[in-house]
């Protein structure tokens, strides 16, 4: 078995605090679609792409489609990557997706999520129809060339099948607790 969820596979389910001071399930996102994306506070490609990703949020969701962020990144290793920060983050920018904390790491590893960012495309019966990048250059949005997750969502949108479900997620490896920075589970590979 891959250590990232495989396509078709079902979206695990979660109960999560969010920066919003509720807790979330799986079960309370009601959208057609759903957007889930590991995410943190301090890495470059998250910064470098947050507008990017604010404006497919911004676009499709008034098609039925939610967005949801988890950080699971250990604040052992980067403070900025704490709950606070993340209060703080969302205060700051107005994000328009749920922010939640995943202190424990254990969505992070059910997903299989391999980098920040890191997004998975779910339809209506929370099947997995697209992961990996939004954009092939999180980190300069002005060399951006390739829009994937809209390409997905799109196809979803128009009961296409998605024409490239996997891409790789270009990042910051997400930051296993106990572990070195670059450190990645040893089950963890390209998807592609």
């Amino acid at each position: 078995m891959s250590f990232t969820l495989n396509i078709n596979g079902k979206a695990p389910s979660f109960s999560l605090p969010a920066t919003d001071g509720k807790t979330y399930s799986l079960e309370n996102f009601k959208a057609k679609y759903l957007v889930i994306f590991f995410t943190c506070n301090h890495c470059p490609y998250v910064t470098g792409s947050d507008e990017e990703t604010r404006k497919t949020a911004d676009f499709y969701q008034s098609k039925g489609v939610d967005f949801v962020a988890i950080n699971s990144n250990s604040p052992n290793t980067y403070a900025e990557d704490s709950f606070d920060h993340m209060v703080v983050r969302m205060k700051e920018n107005h994000f328009p997706w749920t922010y939640l904390y995943d202190a424990s790491q254990d969505v992070a590893r059910a997903y299989g999520a391999l980098k920040t960012p890191h997004f998975y495309l779910f339809d209506e019966n929370r099947e997995l129809k697209y992961t990996g990048r939004a954009v092939d250059s999180p980190r300069d949005a002005a060399n951006i060339s390739e829009h994937n997750l809209n390409n997905a969502i799109q196809e979803c949108l128009e009961n296409k099948e998605v024409s490239t479900p996997l891409t790789n997620p270009i990042g910051c490896n997400v930051k296993w607790e106990g572990q070195n920075p670059k450190w990645m589970p040893p089950e963890a590979c390209d998807l592609v």
